[in-house]
């Protein structure tokens, strides 16, 4: 590790116009020293081709992995297993960053020793489109820890976050996961009880576009609700372990995300996903039970998991539409 060095972890697949964008922006940071390490994830277009020339011109690309497609939780462990910086900054191909981003981050997190990441405000808006000044995820919050807000959704973008060295390497790899893998390598943040400061400025931008979202190619409907179970369930067992309560607001939240999911799950032929899934509802909500849970296992029970599954898919969206035609 290097005292002072930011390593700057950039996964992309297919998209080579974004790619240049992206290290223009890390390259016009004001903070130095700082490295680049570029992730192609197995691109079948020009990336590959863009990120090698890209190094060739700016020797802060300290490297260059070529490798199958894995997905963004891959890409990034990839690149994590070369960092040699004292802080880690994850930057995917499509979002931005303010020129100080980095240099504000670094100054916090020495200034708070105590601290394990300084995160930011971040903007989230349309390619092509103004910012409407709203914050992404809970980035307008101020907390002290990830443990029970995490649990209502993530926190923040992946780009939000600057993070220490030693609590990454705490943290461990990234999974590779295709769906939920970024809420699930929060969760272990969470479940270090690692701490937080606040930068209260806006200096990273979430952009949704029309092109592929994750790195990799589009998956089937089985393959990201497995992908989801196997991660809720990983941040559920981390938060029971950091000991958050039943009383806690978020973890009802997520209670009823996992019945969703398991429902989902069912629908989609996933019987024993459904029923891991249902059961960890169960154990999220605590003593509050609840009634449609215990309703749901019943139908499951008396039906088959796919069937009660499909049903409640069917229902959901009779009354989505009911609603629709109301307004």
């Amino acid at each position: 590790m290097t005292a002072g060095l930011v390593s700057v972890i950039l996964p992309v697949f297919n998209r080579p116009e974004f790619l240049r964008e992206a290290v223009a922006q890390v390259l016009a940071q004001t903070y130095r020293p700082l490295e680049i390490i570029l992730v192609d994830d197995g691109s079948t277009d020009a990336t590959g081709a863009v990120c090698d020339h890209l190094k060739s011109r700016h020797p802060e690309i300290a490297h260059v992995v070529h490798r199958s497609n894995g997905g963004p939780g891959a890409a990034r462990e990839s690149g994590r297993l070369l960092a040699g910086g004292e802080f880690i900054q994850y930057f995917d191909s499509d979002d931005q960053i303010d020129p100080q981003k980095i240099a504000l981050q670094v100054a916090a997190l020495r200034d708070h020793p105590e601290c394990g990441i300084a995160y930011c405000k971040t903007r989230e808006f349309m390619r092509g489109q103004p910012p409407d000044g709203s914050c992404s995820h809970f980035t307008g919050e101020k907390m002290s820890r990830l443990f029970p807000r995490l649990l209502a959704g993530r926190c923040w973008q992946t780009v939000t976050p600057l993070i220490r060295r030693d609590l990454s390497d705490a943290v461990g790899p990234w999974l590779p996961l295709r769906q939920e893998e970024d809420w699930e390598y929060d969760s272990r943040i969470a479940g270090l009880g690692a701490k937080l400061f606040y930068c209260e400025d806006f200096l990273a931008s979430f952009v949704h576009h029309t092109g592929i979202r994750a790195s990799g190619e589009l998956l089937g409907e089985r393959f990201k609700l497995r992908d989801r179970c196997s991660a809720r369930l990983l941040i559920l067992d981390r938060a029971l372990h950091a000991g958050v309560g039943e009383a806690s607001p978020d973890r009802r939240i997520f209670a009823q995300g996992l019945f969703l999911l398991s429902r989902q799950c069912g629908a989609a032929g996933l019987p024993e996903e459904s029923r891991k899934l249902l059961k960890a509802s169960v154990v999220a909500a605590g003593k509050v039970k609840l009634k449609n849970q215990l309703i749901y296992r019943f139908l499951a029970t008396l039906i088959g998991w796919t069937n009660v599954g499909a049903l409640c898919e069917r229902l959901d969206s009779a009354r989505a539409a009911t609603r629709a035609n109301k307004e």
